[in-house]
């Protein structure tokens, strides 16, 4: 009892063992069994104790007994509930962490799928509005060069709106840059100006089933500038695509040969800055992103068209000219609320296009891009009634499958033969 009272002071210096030349001799043999086991009971079970107090009290009354330390294996005799519960517990939070994870994932994807699907209806929408609204003005006010460049400084004012609520960082340009881009923007600027002098002469339909050729340009410049090799089925896809813009050309109830030569000089023109533009903007230390790159293009395209289109044109907003588009079915008002649309439309489907450039790979904005040409070709047939003969059809079907076929050609990777 006396050992005992001692371990339960945890304050108390523990005393020096007796030696056994003053110990009374023990009568019994039974005392010698129990006074350890009391001792251990005594120093061992209280739970007032710290645990490296009752350790050094158990190793001070059994010199030869396990000291419950982290490596020693009686500890897990000790505290084998904690350790079993903890071991669930991490084993349980694994997979609901995993799931988790999973889950969220998902919901990620998910998310990310449909706001494409959103974006790609905008684009669709917008492009559908402007060629209707562009084309309504262009009927009523043939000036095209005076539309185009209306129609970019329309795009400038969204830029710099843009730019100062910081919607888009404001790029900081070097001489180096305004000199790569330079080109593309004179490109950008002709290829729009010509599709505007197309639409102004022929159906919309027309002028799109035209810049269905934009495949066939794009492989002959990137075969002569950037010496790049297509391969079978991209030469193949090719075939439906040239055939069936004759079929539709040779049939075309609007068919005018200015409208025709500018819409093959827009695609000449279009993919000439595609192809430039992968030539010029290499270095991607100094390469814009792609909305900044096209915001550039369109300021400066303004700046190139504006001035020009007076030289072209004439000073065209005068009020007699103005008055004039109400005998070609537009008053002034609407053919201003029209302008406006379709400045908007112009700029911003263009937008929305570089910005899911920037979220899928090339191969799937072509892609798209084929669809929405088929969308803008059915929705102006039907809007504006324009009347199309069976082999028109058929040559506008055969040309927007050959596109087709040439996306998913460009999709497949040539196959490396092992040596």
């Amino acid at each position: 009892m006396q050992n005992t009272a001692l371990a339960l002071s945890p304050s108390t210096p523990f005393p020096k063992p007796r030696s056994r030349a003053l110990l009374p001799p023990r009568s019994s043999s039974i005392l010698d069994s129990l006074a350890p086991k009391s001792l251990e009971r005594g120093a061992c079970s209280s739970a007032l104790l710290p645990l490296r107090t009752t350790s050094r009290l158990c190793s001070a009354s059994r010199p030869n007994a396990l000291v419950p330390a982290a490596s020693s294996p009686s500890s897990s005799l000790l505290f084998p509930r904690r350790k079993e519960d903890n071991n669930k517990a991490r084993a349980a939070s694994v997979p609901g962490d995993a799931e988790e994870e999973d889950d969220s994932a998902k919901l990620s994807r998910v998310a990310r799928t449909l706001r494409l699907c959103v974006m790609f209806g905008v684009w669709y929408l917008l492009n559908i509005y402007y060629n209707i609204y562009n084309k309504q003005v262009l009927k009523a006010y043939p000036f095209p060069a005076t539309v185009t460049a209306f129609q970019f400084g329309c795009g400038t004012v969204i830029i710099l709106l843009m730019w100062a609520s910081r919607l888009h960082p404001f790029p900081k340009l070097t001489r180096s840059q305004l000199g790569a881009v330079l080109p593309l923007a004179v490109a950008h600027t002709m290829g729009n100006l010509l599709t505007n002098v197309s639409l102004g002469r022929v159906a919309v339909s027309f002028t799109h089933t035209i810049k269905a050729m934009e495949p066939f340009f794009t492989v002959v410049l990137a075969s002569l500038f950037l010496g790049e090799r297509p391969s079978f089925w991209v030469v193949s896809s090719l075939v439906p695509i040239v055939g069936g813009v004759v079929l539709a050309t040779f049939t075309e109830a609007s068919f005018n040969w200015i409208g025709f030569s500018s819409a093959m000089a827009s695609n000449l023109t279009n993919q000439s800055r595609n192809v430039f533009s992968k030539k010029i903007m290499v270095n991607k230390e100094e390469a814009l992103d792609n909305i900044n790159l096209f915001s550039v293009m369109t300021i400066m395209s303004f700046m190139f068209l504006a001035p020009a289109a007076i030289f072209m044109e004439g000073f065209k907003f005068t009020p007699s000219y103005l008055q004039s588009a109400a005998s070609r079915g537009l008053n002034i008002k609407e053919l201003c609320v029209r302008s406006l649309l379709s400045g908007f439309c112009f700029h911003s489907y263009q937008q929305v296009s570089y910005a899911i450039l920037h979220m899928v790979s090339p191969v799937t904005h072509s892609v798209g891009n084929s669809v929405k040409r088929v969308v803008v070709i059915f929705a102006s047939i039907i809007f504006f009634r324009t009347p199309i003969s069976p082999v028109s059809s058929l040559g506008t079907t055969l040309a927007l499958a050959g596109v087709f076929a040439y996306s998913n050609a460009k999709r497949m990777k040539p196959k490396l033969k092992v040596t």
